[in-house]
């Protein structure tokens, strides 16, 4: 995908009405500071057009960038955060889940996981929540260059075996440093894109 353009188009807060689109969105989710938003600025070649920030919880809305003008990549608010009152935390799952059961054009879910660490309980409810939801998330495994490079397969088994994914689920680590899994990504989400296009012609 070449990024002609890309534009941070709608910020939703708790009581904001989610926009009824008219291109794929692809989602992300992911526990606080799991590197979402320089996942987001990576796949976009841009330094900060998601704001990222070292203090977790920073993404607390749902942020819709058009890219291209032909879909949209919507940034979740991240999960998992412990200095967030419990209050707040149950406002952002309603907008989460809100989010997830009314989009009419959301195509897939990818999850985002760390590779270094066996997944939390947050995110094993979160991956079985997106699932009751009816979506297959599609897994990426964040913070890839902190692993030697004989360490990965080792840990993406780790990844597969802790959240129990169905069998087939891609996992797909990436690096924020470097960019490596960017191609990937990419290459996975137009064929996603692609299909949901197809799709709509024949309907």
């Amino acid at each position: 995908m070449v990024i002609k353009s890309v534009a941070l188009e709608t910020v939703c807060g708790v009581t904001s009405k989610l926009p009824d689109t008219d291109k794929p969105e692809i989602a992300f989710a992911g526990k606080s500071n799991v590197g979402k938003s320089s996942l987001i600025n990576g796949l976009m070649n841009r330094k900060s057009l998601a704001r990222t920030s070292s203090q977790p919880g920073k993404t607390q809305t749902i942020n819709y960038y058009n890219v291209n003008g032909a879909m949209y990549l919507v940034d979740l608010p991240g999960y998992g955060y412990a200095k967030v009152s419990v209050k707040e935390k149950e406002k952002w799952g309603k907008m989460v889940e809100r989010y997830l059961r009314t989009s009419k054009r959301l195509v897939a879910v990818f999850l985002l996981i760390d590779i270094r660490h066996d997944p939390s309980a947050n995110d094993k409810q979160m991956y079985e929540w997106i699932v009751y939801q009816g979506y297959d998330p599609i897994i990426i495994a964040t913070k890839l260059d902190k692993l030697k490079r004989s360490q990965v397969q080792k840990h993406v088994k780790a990844l597969r075996e802790g959240l129990e994914l169905k069998p087939g689920t891609p996992v797909l680590p990436y690096s924020a440093l470097t960019k490596q899994g960017r191609e990937e990504i990419w290459s996975l989400m137009d064929e996603l894109v692609e299909g949901r296009s197809e799709g709509n012609e024949e309907e």
